[in-house]
C-alpha cells in the first residue's frame, strides 16, 4: 500500500522559551475567553505559536479578518526571520506527560490528503471517526489559504495492539537528538520531542505497512472485502478536513498543473496508539429542552423497542433523567453498533419535527442538574470501549457527532511543530 503517514520537513524555533511558544489547540476553551487572556498575558511579546493561530473563540469577531492578516504577516516575519530550522524528511518522537501524569506517546509526521476522505462510507486509509459538519470548513480556509506554514495539533489513532511503531521509540532514545523539553503553561503538564534516526524510520514505515496489510487487517478484524482502515481521526478533524478542502480547492483552480509534490497535499499531524493507557474515551452525554417528554419517551420507546430489564447481558443501554428521578432503558431494536448511535439516528429524527433543542454534555453530574424542570430530559450514556472504536468505523462509516471525549482540554494538543505548505 501506498504510505499514509510520512516524514516531513518540520520546522522548530530556535533561541525561544518553549514554555511561552507551545500554546493549546486553537479549538479548546470555546467559551473561556479568560483563558486566551491569561495566555496572551503569559505571551507577551516572546515569539510563540498564540501569534500564529486564530483560537476558535475569536472566529465570529467583526475583526476576524484582520486578525487572520496578521497571523500571515507575523508568520512571514518568522519565516524570514530566521526564528526556524528546519529538519527535513523527519518524523519526531514525542513524550506528553499529561495533567494526570500519564505518559502519552506520539510521532509527528504529515498525513497524506490523498489518502483521506472524511465523508460517510469513506475507505481511505484515513478516515474521521465521527461526522464532519461541513459548515465549519470554510471559516477555517480562509485561515489557512494565505498561509505559509502550518502547525498541527491533530491527533491520529493507530489501532497497534502489538505496539510495534510507536512504543518502541522509548528504548532508543539514546540515538535521537533531544529537540526540546519543556513544561507546558496553564496545566498542561509537560512534553519532550525527539528527532528519530534513520534507522528508527525505516522501521516505523515498515510497522505502519504490516498495520495495513489487507491479510492481516482482514485476520485482525475477522472481516472480508473492506479496504484496511489504518488512521482514525483522534482529535483535529475539523482541522484535517480543512487541509483537504483546501487542497482540493487548490487542485481544481489549477487542473493543468501537477500538484502531486505540493506542500499542500500533506498536514502535519501526531499519530498516537488507540491502546496508550493515557488515552481515555470518555461519553458525551445528551440534554433535551423544551420537549414534551412523555411524548418524546413515547415515540423512542417505539424506535428503539427500550424495556426496562435486559433479555441479555450484550444490550445497549442507557439511563434517562428527569427531575431527580433516574431509569435505565435497554434497546431491543438498535440502529447502530453502538449505544449511542441508535440514541443519537433517534434523536435527529425527532427533533427534525421539533421545537426541542440538544445540547452535548460533559459529565454526567451536569446532566442531572440540567434535567430538571418542565420540558428537559437527560440522557446518560455508557463510555464507549477503545476497542469498539476501529471496528465500529469499519462496520458503521463514521461515528454520530458528539460520540466520545478523548481527555480533558488540558491534555490537548499543543502547538509546537511547523511545516510550510506554499
Amino acid at each position: 500500500m501506498n504510505q499514509a503517514f510520512l516524514p516531513a520537513n518540520i520546522l522548530l524555533p530556535k533561541n525561544v522559551d518553549y514554555e511561552k511558544w507551545a500554546v493549546i489547540a486553537c479549538d479548546q476553551y470555546t467559551s473561556e475567553p479568560e483563558y486566551w487572556h491569561k495566555t496572551e498575558e503569559i505571551v507577551g511579546e516572546s515569539p510563540s505559536t498564540l501569534k500564529l493561530i486564530l483560537p476558535e473563540i475569536y472566529l465570529s469577531d467583526k475583526n476576524v479578518s484582520d486578525k487572520i492578516n496578521g497571523i500571515n504577516s507575523t508568520m512571514a516575519q518568522y519565516l524570514n526571520g530566521g526564528i526556524f530550522e528546519e529538519y527535513k524528511n523527519s518524523y519526531f518522537y514525542i513524550e506528553r506527560i499529561q495533567s494526570d501524569g500519564k505518559l502519552r506517546q506520539g510521532i509527528v509526521g504529515m498525513i497524506d490528503l490523498e489518502q483521506y476522505d472524511y465523508s460517510q462510507g469513506s475507505s481511505s486509509p484515513v478516515r474521521a471517526t465521527e461526522a464532519t459538519v461541513l459548515k465549519r470548513i470554510p471559516p477555517r480556509v480562509k485561515v489557512r489559504e494565505n498561509a505559509c506554514v502550518e502547525l498541527a495539533h491533530i491527533m491520529v489513532l493507530i489501532d497497534d495492539d502489538k505496539q510495534s511503531v510507536i512504543e518502541p521509540l522509548a528504548y532508543n532514545k539514546e540515538n535521537m537528538a533531544l529537540l526540546y523539553d519543556t513544561k507546558l503553561m496553564q496545566g498542561g503538564g509537560s512534553v519532550k520531542g525527539y528527532l528519530v534516526d534513520e534507522k528508527q524510520t525505516n522501521r516505523i514505515m515498515s510497522a505502519l505497512s504490516l498495520l495495513g496489510d489487507k491479510e492481516n487487517f482482514e485476520r485482525k478484524y475477522d472481516i472480508k472485502g473492506v479496504s484496511p482502515l489504518v488512521f482514525a481521526m483522534g482529535d483535529g478533524n475539523h482541522s484535517l478536513a480543512t487541509a483537504k478542502a483546501f487542497y482540493e480547492s487548490l487542485k481544481a483552480k489549477n487542473p493543468d498543473k501537477d500538484l502531486s509534490g505540493h506542500p499542500a497535499r500533506y498536514a502535519l499531524a501526531e499519530i498516537v496508539n488507540l491502546h496508550s493507557d493515557a488515552l481515555q474515551f470518555e461519553a458525551i452525554h445528551r440534554i433535551i429542552t423544551n420537549a414534551d417528554t412523555e411524548e418524546l419517551i413515547t415515540k423512542m420507546t417505539e424506535a428503539l423497542g427500550l424495556i426496562e430489564s435486559p433479555t441479555d447481558d450484550n444490550m445497549q443501554s442507557f439511563k434517562c433523567v428527569k427531575d431527580g428521578n433516574e431509569k435505565t432503558y435497554f434497546i431491543s431494536s438498535p440502529t447502530s453498533n453502538l449505544t449511542v448511535g441508535s440514541l443519537q439516528t433517534f434523536l435527529d429524527s425527532y427533533l427534525k419535527n421539533s421545537n426541542a433543542k440538544i445540547d452535548y454534555i460533559h459529565g454526567a453530574d451536569t446532566v442531572r442538574r440540567l434535567a430538571k424542570g418542565n420540558g428537559n430530559i437527560g440522557f446518560i450514556l455508557p463510555d464507549m470501549s477503545k476497542s469498539e472504536l476501529f471496528p465500529t468505523v469499519i462496520k458503521d462509516g463514521v461515528l454520530p457527532r458528539k460520540t466520545f471525549s478523548m481527555g480533558h482540554a488540558t491534555d490537548k494538543r499543543y502547538y509546537i511543530e511547523c511545516r510550510k505548505i506554499k
